[in-house]
């Protein structure tokens, strides 16, 4: 056991020793390889960076959660110009299914409203993010409050004028901590009571954070942008409960609503029922395009950076010819000269890779660093890959030209290489 180790230290310290010796040769070999791993491990912490940002976006809702309105969130049979045509989601169809509608766990009516300017006396925030809203949407959300409470269904359906503001929205109108129940905030010409306060959740990638919003009751909206304005983007958004057969709960609903539109048995439903599960198996499918695409990318600069590799050791073996022949007259065993040559190719492909990696994460500071609502990062995982990859790579670039040094005839090669 002790030989082999000697044997492999020896083989280590003659490749590295080759590869100080010959500085520049070495620098440009490594380079496919440290473009071709910065390719692939660059686009895989890209996709998964934004992978986790979008399902983090989307952890605080059921994935049995269905979005029912007049789009669908992926492909479709129907049309474009019959899609065109759909009603918009109606608030008396939310009501029918609140009605009839069971083993419903919570049901909200939303409607996607334009920003608004609020104020507090002296103090005023522009293009603030409106959430119109029925109560429900309170259990949907799971939503965490640092003061006070949502509205309930009696304020809901009367739109009373009350508001839940988010955590930056209170610092900035009141001052941080400052307790905010009860203050009345201006906005769409009137003043609205403050009945609760949201817990901070930090930036996201899609501003989807709730920190900087406020949510008002969806009637009060419903007043100002009435019933038929297709940029509100009207939509009902159902939570079944827990143990519900998904597809027999999708059914129910889209028949209830066919019921309530007078839809006959042959013409196509005029809406959608989008499942949440079904958008996330969507997005799933567009990261692996993007991780096959960035494997594809770096696959061709690893193939060109191992095709460099080869043959450098090729001209190494024929510079060193003269040295092996002397080296096998000694006495030393072919595995000794395979080691120092397959060694050598293996720590040309390794630090072109760490090369590589240190790019990919010195990028990956870099934009953590400048864009605040985004954390780019290189995981254990993929520095694994990276350098799992580039071992591959050595081995397969110089196990050929390793065995040839190692069966190169001793006399012979000492008679060549003089």
């Amino acid at each position: 056991m002790l030989i082999y180790l000697r044997v492999l230290k020896e083989s280590f310290r003659f490749a590295l020793n080759a590869l100080r010796n010959n500085k520049l040769r070495t620098f440009l070999s490594l380079m496919g390889v440290t473009v071709g791993i910065f390719s692939i491990i660059g686009v895989l912490a890209a996709v998964d960076s934004l992978e986790r940002e979008i399902k983090g976006s989307l952890s605080s809702l059921d994935q049995n959660t269905m979005i029912l309105c007049h789009v669908s969130f992926g492909p479709t049979e129907v049309p474009r110009w019959k899609r065109e045509q759909f009603p918009l989601v109606k608030y008396e169809d939310f009501q029918y299914l609140d009605r009839t509608m069971s083993d419903v766990k919570a049901m909200s009516y939303v409607l996607n409203v334009p920003s608004q300017t609020i104020k507090y006396n002296d103090e005023v925030i522009e293009n603030v993010g409106i959430g119109a809203t029925t109560d429900g949407y309170y259990d949907i959300e799971a939503l965490q409050f640092e003061q006070g409470r949502y509205f309930n269904e009696a304020e809901s359906v009367a739109g009373a004028s009350v508001i839940v503001i988010g955590n930056e929205i209170r610092n900035k109108l009141f001052g941080e901590g400052v307790n905010a129940i009860g203050k009345k905030i201006r906005i769409y010409s009137r003043k609205l009571t403050v009945i609760g306060v949201l817990k901070k959740e930090g930036g996201g990638l899609f501003d989807d954070s709730k920190d900087e919003i406020v949510l008002v009751p969806v009637n009060l909206t419903r007043k100002i942008y009435g019933d038929n304005n297709r940029s509100t983007f009207p939509q009902i958004i159902l939570l079944p409960e827990s143990g519900v057969d998904d597809a027999e709960f999708l059914a129910l609903a889209e028949q209830k609503l066919r019921n309530k539109r007078g839809l006959k048995t042959d013409e196509v439903s005029n809406f959608f029922i989008n499942q949440l599960k079904g958008f996330t198996a969507f997005i799933d499918n567009i990261i692996g395009f993007l991780t096959g695409v960035g494997w594809g990318i770096g696959g061709f600069a690893l193939l060109v950076g191992g095709f460099g590799i080869a043959n450098i050791m090729f001209v190494s073996v024929r510079e060193r010819t003269n040295l092996i022949g002397i080296q096998k007259a000694l006495g030393a065993k072919r595995r000794f000269i395979l080691f120092q040559f397959l060694f050598e190719s293996i720590l040309l492909s390794i630090f072109g890779g760490l090369i590589g990696l240190f790019f990919v994460w010195l990028i990956a500071v870099i934009l953590s660093a400048s864009v605040d609502s985004f954390e780019f990062v290189l995981s254990f995982g993929n520095v694994f890959i990276g350098l799992s990859t580039t071992f591959l790579i050595g081995i397969v670039a110089g196990i050929i030209p390793a065995i040839g040094a190692s069966r190169l005839d001793p006399v012979e090669a000492i008679r060549t290489g003089m």
